[in-house]
């Protein structure tokens, strides 16, 4: 893999195949996001536990893409 890409400091170059799965990642959490969007306009849900529901999900995606990722940071 080449060094001359610029590099987030804290992060490793990706290969081809990880940066794949952070953009499998990213699309189903654009999808699921979308979701939460059209749970949030039904007035008739408990938006209390959407709410939760949405922090959880975008929680989760972060752990996956941090597990995927291997920062060397905090």
């Amino acid at each position: 893999m080449s060094d001359d890409k610029p590099k987030v400091k804290g992060y490793r170059q990706l290969s081809p195949a990880e940066i794949e799965l952070m953009n499998r990642v990213k699309a189903k959490g654009a999808e699921i996001g979308e979701l939460i969007a059209e749970l949030r306009a039904m007035d008739d849900l408990d938006q209390r536990w959407i709410a939760t529901g949405a922090t959880d999900i975008q929680k989760g995606l972060m752990c996956v893409t941090r597990g995927i990722a291997q920062p060397d940071s905090f």
